[in-house]
């Protein structure tokens, strides 16, 4: 049993090092098509640099898709129909990915950019994983802390890890059809995974999907790679938030770490609505 396990090990890790290096040396190939009317944002999704999507990818232990495609779709899409309307994208399989422009600004998708990351890194995950099942919070996680989330997203999660919730709480988020509960599973999902990656390497995500993907149930392969269990896991990165806020009003009372929070959650709010008007002023006068 033991020379087993070893050998399996030994195979895992073989396989990490073979996909970073295939990441190193490969590029990511996409494929935009679009109605006429969305035509300018397909053309604005080719003429992005995709360096330092592929870098993010292989920190990770990802290799990017060598042949996605993405459809762009106007609300009256039967995909746009057919899926919340805080849903921004989907990614599919191991290379189809369906963006909804019009929606483009909700949290925690705040530029085409962003969204074009984060889907991206869902197909990356998948062939990582061999097309095996991962749970919802592990891909969400992933694609976050590969995609990249702000201080606005920090402060809202301050307030989550109150909670204590457990990894059957954080699927019961994303299960909801409600916009705030979802954003904050992103949430708590983007702070597991970074815990994860800070703790044991950035290569974390693609090791567990690598084990995945020889066969290993899921939180066999995460207890593999990180010595825990994804409960106990999550409750370590809650944690860290909750010590955080723990010595604040030693310094200061706690009406005011909250004004605090407030203020930087309004900023960021601020802030992003001023990138979506600037977005869709440059979409206009693209379209003109």
């Amino acid at each position: 049993m033991r020379r087993i396990r070893i050998t399996a090990f030994l195979a895992a890790a073989a396989l990490v090092a073979l996909t970073a290096a295939g990441a190193a040396a490969g590029e990511l190939a996409l494929r935009v098509e679009a109605p006429p009317a969305l035509e300018p944002i397909a053309a604005r999704i080719r003429g992005l640099d995709h360096t330092r999507l592929v870098e993010a990818l292989v920190r990770a232990g990802l290799a990017p898709p060598r042949d996605a495609r993405i459809t762009l779709a106007a609300e009256a899409h039967p995909r746009a129909l057919a899926a919340p309307p805080w849903v921004v994208a989907q990614a599919s399989g191991l290379r189809e990915i369906v963006i909804f422009p019009a929606r483009i600004g909700t949290y925690p998708h705040g530029s085409l950019e962003a969204v074009v990351w984060h889907e991206v890194v869902h197909l990356a995950l998948t062939a990582r994983a061999g097309g095996r099942p991962l749970p919802r919070w592990f891909h969400e996680g992933v694609a976050m802390s590969v995609e990249g989330w702000g201080l606005g997203g920090r402060a809202r999660l301050l307030a989550a890890a109150f909670g204590e919730p457990s990894i059957a709480d954080v699927n019961r988020l994303f299960a909801s059809d409600r916009r705030p509960e979802s954003a904050t599973a992103y949430l708590l999902a983007a702070a597991l995974v970074t815990d994860v990656r800070r703790r044991h390497g950035d290569t974390a995500p693609g090791a567990i999907a690598g084990r995945v993907a020889l066969g290993a149930p899921f939180n066999m392969a995460f207890a593999a790679e990180t010595g825990t269990m994804p409960d106990a896991a999550a409750n370590r990165a809650w944690a860290a938030y909750r010590r955080w806020v723990d010595w604040v009003p030693m310094l200061t009372s706690g009406t005011f770490v909250w004004f605090g929070i407030l203020l930087v959650a309004f900023a960021a709010f601020v802030a992003q609505l001023r990138r979506r008007i600037r977005q869709r002023r440059q979409w206009d006068e693209e379209g003109r």
